[in-house]
């Protein structure tokens, strides 16, 4: 019986996304379960397993008919699919590819969310048509994916396109989630504009509409839209800090094109028109024709790109 299937799963530590397609990437149907992160998350690979197998008999699709499951994890992985460590899911050097693929019958590929998010963003989404990009995901944290020649790079334990945790500034004080100091993180995140524009606030006499409200990434940036100069001022340190980040990224990847994605880049592109100039300014000059956009598959970018690891 010929392939016409394959699952991608995006596990978070909240719901699991689950969505199955068709060979050509078209996405057919797609659904969430809860994440049970309880008894060191035992239950969450049964679940998949059950979930898929549900669909599969209300979808009609017999196994012989599924090329495989995909699946994006929080955390480093290894070749082999092993998840080191994932903090969120209860998991530590665990490898589920052999779990799912015991219970459903079917090959399975492990890889780390933001790679597997980045994969999806390069096969259908805003990086579509380039073969080397590079993910950038703007939410609480900075999340970053490698794709190079149609390929993720995760480096020797699963660990490669973490640009969120390079040391830009050696003067930060506070602590980074990571236990480190003056990573771009700190600075380009949803949390990170937040804390420049309180310091610049507790600085700064300027008037400002910030003053009145409870800040959020999403207000500063509605703030710069509407001319406000403090705003302004926040958002141009920004855009140094995610600029000079990038710039440092692409002497190392040289990406045709960088995929902005996350909560924050729904701000749209008054976020690039403050980064780009700085990305210009500090970029190596073989690597300065690198696009920007933005990402389009939102929270779909996970199924997406597990699926496409399935199908490589």
């Amino acid at each position: 019986m010929a392939k016409k299937y394959v699952f991608g799963v995006d596990v978070g530590g909240t719901t699991v996304k689950i969505g199955y397609f068709d060979l050509d990437g078209n996405l057919i149907d797609k659904w969430e379960i809860i994440t049970r992160t309880e008894n060191g998350g035992e239950n969450i690979i049964p679940d998949i397993a059950g979930s898929i197998m549900v669909k599969m008999r209300q979808s009609d699709i017999d196994i012989k008919e599924v090329a495989g499951v995909g699946m994006g994890v929080p955390g480093p992985v290894t070749e082999d699919g092993t998840v080191l460590v994932a903090v969120n899911l209860g998991w530590n050097k665990f490898n589920p590819n052999e779990q799912l693929s015991e219970l459903l019958g079917v090959p399975v590929k492990t890889g780390n969310d933001a790679n597997v998010a980045a994969l999806g963003e390069q096969w259908k989404g805003g990086g579509q048509g380039y073969s080397n990009i590079v993910a950038v995901t703007l939410g609480t944290g900075v999340g970053g994916g490698v794709i190079v020649n149609g390929k993720i790079v995760a480096g020797s334990n699963g660990a490669g396109g973490e640009i969120g945790h390079m040391h830009l500034e050696d003067e930060e004080t506070e602590e980074c989630g990571c236990h480190g100091y003056g990573c771009l993180e700190q600075y380009a995140s949803a949390t990170g504009i937040v804390r420049l524009a309180k310091k610049k606030l507790a600085d700064s006499s300027k008037e400002s509409s910030l003053r009145d409200i409870e800040i959020s990434a999403k207000a500063i940036w509605d703030a710069v839209k509407e001319k406000d100069e403090l705003a302004m001022e926040v958002a141009e340190i920004y855009g140094k800090y995610l600029g000079k980040g990038l710039a440092i990224t692409a002497a190392v990847v040289n990406p045709d094109i960088f995929v902005i994605g996350g909560g924050v880049s729904k701000a749209g592109t008054v976020l690039i028109d403050y980064m780009q100039p700085y990305f210009e300014k500090y970029a190596f000059q073989g690597t300065k024709n690198a696009r920007f956009v933005l990402a389009t598959l939102g929270n779909d970018a996970g199924i997406y790109g597990a699926a496409r690891m399935m199908l490589e």
